[in-house]
């Protein structure tokens, strides 16, 4: 299936970010339940209006909020973005730097990641492979989640947080981290392309002959390919409906 939709979305596909750690972090945050453009709106903004993140941390919470207003719920995130920012400089004597994660091996890294507020296996994934420290750490999109589950990789009464752990077992323990980026990426962009939330295209889906749902939607005539264009990218969404015939995606 990896090689399949690798051959089909070009893999090594490249990284869309480069930031370090820290700001990856934040950008995560913001991301959640947020489309694209508007979380890296409201993380510009934020790196316009303050000089660094000790800034941030430090400022009247009502101007990070202004500052981050363009995406949603900006009266929770901006407390707790605050909050995440005191906590590392609690637990690193000061220091407001996460680059000292690239040393850890990846579920210490993870599990340091996850003891923050707000912070979850997707996010936590997420810093250490879309940041520049480039570790094998798998994050699991709304997107990549729907796909994984109607081609049998994981149950589809598994929701995304416990999945992380399933898909990425799967993996070959060799795989370096390009490897396991291409293959979040793979999956994301065929549930934006093909493998839509309602009426997915099966009749030119590249894994088809893998996948018992597509299978089960051909037996019934349902798998006819249609031109619905490419959904918005969601970096932080809600978990697919295991039927078919369900509502439209919320793309958030």
């Amino acid at each position: 299936m990896h090689e399949r939709l690798c051959a089909v979305y070009g893999c090594p596909i490249p990284y869309f970010a480069d930031l370090d750690p820290l700001s990856e972090l934040i950008s995560s945050l913001l991301s959640h339940r947020t489309k694209n453009r508007d979380s890296a709106r409201a993380f510009r903004e934020l790196r316009a209006r303050f000089a660094d993140w000790p800034a941030v941390r430090d400022a009247p919470t009502d101007e990070v909020e202004s500052a981050i207003r363009a995406c949603t719920w900006p009266e929770q995130k901006a407390p707790r973005i605050q909050e995440v920012l005191r906590r590392i400089g609690e637990r690193r004597g000061g220091d407001l730097s996460l680059d000292f994660l690239g040393e850890l091996p990846v579920p210490e890294a993870r599990a340091w990641l996850e003891a923050l507020p707000g912070v979850g296996p997707k996010t936590s994934a997420a810093v250490l492979i879309f940041s520049r420290l480039r570790r094998a750490a798998l994050p699991v999109d709304s997107h990549h989640h729907r796909v994984a589950a109607r081609l049998g990789l994981i149950p589809a009464n598994v929701a995304v947080g416990p999945a992380h752990a399933l898909l990425e077992a799967q993996l070959p323990p060799d795989w370096d981290a390009q490897q396991v980026y291409d293959n979040h990426e793979a999956l994301m962009l065929h549930g934006q392309r093909c493998c839509f939330h309602f009426d997915p295209a099966c009749g030119r889906c590249p894994v088809l002959d893998l996948c018992p749902t597509g299978q089960a939607r051909a037996a019934v005539g349902a798998g006819t390919p249609h031109a619905e264009g490419e959904a918005p990218r969601d970096r932080e969404g809600i978990g697919p409906a295991p039927n078919l015939a369900g509502i439209k995606e919320r793309h958030d």
